[in-house]
């Protein structure tokens, strides 16, 4: 399912991590894609209120739970910085879909990284 969110198609997701050589882009794209498949997920099914977003938020974070592991064994790792760039990637989806008044570390409260 193609996303229409004209903000989200727009927006170049991880882009940080992807100017920064301490993070492999091939791990990046499949981080970046954990974040495409969450907007496409919404936009499928549509959460209603926060706890159905947090739903689906906190199984993308489990993928990035699983991701950290594959950035480790490259010599990277979702360290202090690259938190804060994806916790606010997660935050701008939320507000992206009009979810401006959730709890941000709500959105991330899964990981391990």
């Amino acid at each position: 399912m193609p996303i229409t969110n004209q903000q989200v198609t727009g927006h170049a997701f991880l882009r940080q991590m992807y100017e920064d050589s301490y993070f492999p882009d091939h791990i990046v794209d499949r981080g970046r894609a954990i974040l495409l498949r969450l907007c496409e997920r919404i936009e499928a099914e549509q959460p209603s209120d926060p706890e159905a977003l947090y739903a689906l938020t906190q199984a993308a974070t489990e993928e990035f739970n699983l991701l950290d592991a594959e950035f480790v064994a490259a010599g990277s790792g979702i360290e202090t910085v690259a938190r804060e760039w994806i916790g606010d990637e997660f935050w701008f989806v939320a507000s992206a879909y009009r979810f401006t008044d959730v709890d941000g570390e709500e959105l991330i409260a899964g990981r391990d990284w």
